[in-house]
């Protein structure tokens, strides 16, 4: 998408809940898909695991545009990492999102 002229990137931010006991085997698996989703979508530039004082976690995606986002999405029964990782979460939600404004 792009406003007044200017390319925006995109994000997809999912929160959710892991257990502390599988926090290590989490990480492993959700690094496993974010290299097996970069082999055919060089469109993620970086991806950023936050823990709240809650204990739970945000995870955002960055994605150059919308379109990589879309077509990453589109393939993701192809990645079996996906619902590998996704079983160690609780209580996800997720939105996308266009960056406005980054320093």
């Amino acid at each position: 998408m792009s406003e007044e002229g200017i390319t925006m990137s995109v994000v997809r931010s999912h929160r959710y809940s892991v257990a502390h006991a599988d926090l290590e085997e989490f990480l492993a698996r959700r690094n496993s898909l974010i290299a097996t989703v970069r082999e055919g979508h060089p469109g993620l530039t970086h991806a950023v695991l936050v823990r709240f004082e809650d204990g739970t976690y945000t995870d955002t995606w960055h994605w150059e545009t919308a379109e990589q986002m879309d077509a990453a999405l589109a393939a993701i029964a192809t990645f079996p990492e996906a619902p590998l990782a996704m079983a160690l979460t609780k209580d996800g939600t997720v939105q996308n999102g266009h960056v406005v404004d980054e320093h």
